[in-house]
């Protein structure tokens, strides 16, 4: 009977303690909504430099650049029509600053953390010289309002050279982020917590 009481008793301590693997509700483990939310948008993606390579190198042009709110993250999207043929080049990476090519101008950026964005694709068209996109270096994102965002809070226009486009991506730490490959977008999500 003795032993029967400290089984009892060791397998009620493992399953308050969560040693079992077993899960219990939030208001049972004693954290509240918090670890229910960070539960759920649990990401896994790190933030150390992502980068994809475009083995056809297509010249591409840049029409857009927007931005959205989602339960786990913030979003960018970077329109490049006629990226679906291929998989688009890409270099999302954390800076100390934000420079821009090819002056060696650093452009202040906002917030805690700055990620850097490189897409492959010029913000005009190659051919013409016509502009496909209307940024301008060291000004923020034209149509872009980050104001209610959880994680964003500046994004600036860098350059576009050598048919890369450059933006300065001000966030509120240095935060887990992603890169997808979508026709015709580059998508960079930055997550509102690890």
């Amino acid at each position: 009977m003795h032993k029967g009481r400290w089984t009892a008793t060791a397998v009620a301590v493992l399953i308050a303690s969560g040693s079992l693997g077993m899960a219990l509700p939030a208001s049972a483990a004693g954290t509240g909504a918090a670890r229910t939310a960070a539960t759920a948008c649990a990401t896994g993606w790190g933030s150390l430099p992502k980068t994809g390579s475009d083995a056809q190198d297509a010249p591409r042009s840049l029409t857009n650049i927007r931005t959205g709110r989602h339960e786990c993250y913030d979003r960018i999207v970077f329109d490049v029509p006629g990226s679906g043929t291929g998989p688009l080049a890409y270099d999302v990476r954390y800076v100390r600053a934000f420079i821009q090519d090819p002056s060696g101008r650093k452009i202040p950026v906002s917030g805690g953390a700055i990620l850097e964005v490189r897409v492959h694709a010029s913000a005009y068209n190659p051919e013409t010289g016509d502009p496909t996109y209307p940024g301008r270096a060291g000004k923020a994102l034209p149509g872009v309002d980050l104001k209610g965002y959880r994680t964003f809070r500046d994004a600036k226009f860098g350059s576009s050279f050598e048919g890369i486009t450059q933006v300065g991506l001000g966030v509120r730490a240095r935060l887990p982020f992603r890169v997808l490959r979508l026709p015709d977008h580059l998508v960079v999500d930055v997550a509102h917590t690890w």
